[in-house]
């Protein structure tokens, strides 16, 4: 299999124009992507099916004829733009051709197997999602938009807590809002949590009504250009108990000295040790039951996990990762700091 760690030292701050930088990094010349959010982020195309074959000769994309008219007018200068039932044909001609692994069935290898017989399938892992981790000035203009619309959204949460709401209600409201602002879509299910809710950290909204001293945490993002955002919040609606002061200045440090650290070559191991060191001082570490932060670009989760159980990676220049430590106490509350920050920017 052709693994990602061998595509590092090529990845610059830019998405590849040509194919000269991918076939840098594989043993073959020839490389067939399906994930869709790869051939966006490779094409300019936007659609929920499609094949992209890369070669010396360039990028060749072939769709259907759903996506035929609406491709010659979205994809980058150079992609060049073909019916998919010209796919066979071009693949006929193939000997060895790598494939995304992590996102091919084992029915959909087999079929390939059998109509491509003189075609050898490599495997390869993670070739275009590495070149996606550092990202050029347009996708971080894309970012910061999603980012800007999440803060506004964020901003406007206490108004709807100063009344009976449900989660779900605040939910509704800040999809609402999110469209309003321009955002194309939400990055994922918005987490709303009142209470006790606020202790498992991927609560899913209910009809709980929220009542005066209820903790309240919001964990939410949105998509603009294709580039996600994902930030946490913690709002008060009620006089803090000693505890609750405790866990958010806990939490509020560890997050300040881990967000000091980012910086170009720091490891996801070192980012989440210090803040674990800050929770363990505070006599809650044992409290903190997931990593310190994920990167973060066209999918909600790209790129590194910042967690001393992951494998050890260097955070790359203007690579977007979250900074998210929390603290959950079983059946009582929990708490979640979290904003997105640009390796080596502002």
């Amino acid at each position: 299999m052709i693994a990602q760690n061998a595509l590092v030292r090529y990845c610059v701050a830019m998405r590849p124009r040509s194919p000269a930088p991918l076939f840098r990094a594989l043993s073959v010349r020839t490389f067939l992507v399906t994930n869709t959010v790869n051939i966006r982020y490779l094409t300019g195309m936007n659609m929920t099916a499609g094949t992209l074959l890369i070669t010396p000769n360039g990028f060749r994309l072939f769709v259907d004829g759903r996506y035929s008219e609406a491709a010659a007018k979205s994809c980058f200068r150079g992609i060049e733009v073909c019916a998919l039932a010209e796919l066979e044909k071009s693949l006929a001609r193939v000997r060895t051709c790598a494939f995304e692994a992590d996102e091919v069935t084992v029915s959909r290898l087999a079929k390939w197997k059998s109509k491509f017989k003189n075609t050898k399938f490599v495997q390869s892992s993670g070739v275009i999602e590495e070149f996606r981790r550092s990202k050029d000035a347009e996708e971080l203009r894309c970012f910061r938009k999603a980012q800007r619309i999440t803060e506004d959204i964020l901003k406007r949460v206490p108004m709807l807590l100063r009344r009976p709401i449900s989660e779900v209600q605040v939910s509704w409201k800040i999809r609402e809002w999110a469209m309003e602002l321009g955002a194309d879509d939400m990055s994922f299910e918005t987490i709303v949590a009142f209470g006790t809710h606020t202790s498992r950290p991927h609560h899913r909204p209910t009809h709980r009504v929220l009542q005066r001293g209820h903790i309240v945490q919001i964990d939410m993002g949105v998509k603009c250009g294709g580039y996600c955002s994902d930030q946490s919040a913690v709002y008060f609606t009620g006089k803090p108990t000693p505890l609750q002061k405790r866990v958010h200045a806990a939490v509020a440090e560890a997050f300040s000295a881990s967000w000091a650290a980012v910086r170009p070559g720091v490891t996801n191991r070192d980012l989440d040790r210090i803040a674990r060191a800050v929770l363990t001082r505070h006599g809650f570490e044992k409290f903190f039951v997931h990593s310190l932060g994920h990167g973060v670009g066209m999918d909600i989760h790209e790129g590194p996990n910042l967690s001393m159980k992951a494998p050890e990676t260097k955070l790359l220049n203007n690579e977007i990762v979250t900074i998210e430590p929390g603290v959950y106490l079983p059946g009582r509350f929990g708490m979640r700091l979290e904003k997105e920050i640009v390796v080596g920017g502002s």
